[in-house]
């Protein structure tokens, strides 16, 4: 009601549907996220019981979790499961970093773009994009923000020139 009460019908419906958007997409990203790092916890449960590791459910919990950080959180998470299992066995320390390292090769190249992906409706080649353009420009901050972010912009610019060919009378393909 405040938005219609300051701005004008047609500037308030516009504002209106940026802010529907915007929280389409940060929301879904949000959701993204969440369910590839519950996959990733669940991945490395099973991983870890094939390896025999000691506190399997712990460390995967720890995994997942810190898997919600875009790029470092799985790192993060891994070391101090590493140091955990180096107490016990110093030889399953080095065939879980290593499975560490392959399950997040998976993650940060297939799962997490192809989920992250479905979301925001970006391809995984823009989530990619997104985030090496985004953390390269503004670090780490740049890599958390950078998918939801550019998912907008995408979805400004796809509707910009939808309504600008519209106009032009000429056959758009809508994805809706």
């Amino acid at each position: 009601k405040i938005v219609y009460a300051v701005f004008r019908t047609d500037h308030a419906n516009m504002i209106l549907h940026l802010t529907k958007k915007s929280n389409e997409i940060f929301g879904g990203f949000i959701i993204g996220k969440i369910i590839d790092s519950m996959i990733i916890g669940v991945l490395c449960f099973f991983g870890l019981t094939l390896l025999k590791m000691p506190y399997i459910l712990l460390i995967s919990v720890i995994v997942g979790v810190t898997n919600v950080i875009p790029f470092f959180g799985p790192f993060i998470g891994a070391i101090p499961s590493a140091i955990l299992i180096l107490m016990v066995s110093p030889i399953q320390c080095v065939y879980f970093v290593i499975f560490v390292i392959i399950l997040q090769q998976f993650d940060g190249n297939i799962l997490g773009p192809k989920i992250l992906g479905n979301t925001t409706n970006l391809s995984s080649f823009w989530v990619l994009f997104a985030i090496l353009l985004f953390g390269g420009v503004f670090g780490i901050v740049g890599m958390v923000i950078g998918v939801p972010v550019f998912a907008f912009i995408y979805q400004l610019i796809r509707e910009w020139v939808l309504d600008r060919l519209e106009e032009q009378k000429l056959q758009t393909q809508k994805k809706e």
